[in-house]
């Protein structure tokens, strides 16, 4: 399993990638490997201002159907459009091709909140 260190990681297994004023977001390759075959990626929080921890989407998987949570607040800039028709993207590669969202972070002091890759395979028992 893979676990990039220069990530940072949330308790509902998205992660975060900073990039200046802007950050990706997407489901670890724990989460994804847990739902199984993600077949549909659902997200309709384009161009709104989300809290910290709210749900701006839900992937839905063979077996199950799970929330998205914001790691820190900001405004979703824009939804991954090459997962509409290919949702397996998410499966494939979770830290590349499969991001979810991109963001505008509010609140650059919820970072620090976060988890390093070291927390978060710790929480998870890997």
């Amino acid at each position: 399993m893979n676990f990039p260190a220069d990530l940072k990681y949330t308790k509902d297994h998205e992660w975060i990638r900073v990039e200046g004023n802007e950050a990706i977001v997407g489901i670890t390759d724990y989460a994804q490997s847990e739902l199984g075959e993600i077949v549909f990626v659902d997200i309709t929080t384009e161009g709104e201002t989300l809290e910290k921890e709210q749900v701006f989407g839900s992937v839905e998987a063979v077996k199950t159907v799970s929330d998205l949570f914001m790691p820190v607040s900001g405004d979703v800039l824009e939804v991954n459009a090459g997962l509409e028709d290919n949702p397996e993207l998410v499966n494939e590669d979770a830290y590349g091709k499969g991001w979810l969202i991109r963001i505008a972070v509010s609140d650059p002091a919820e970072l620090e909140e976060l988890l390093p890759a070291s927390a978060y395979r710790e929480l998870i028992g890997k």
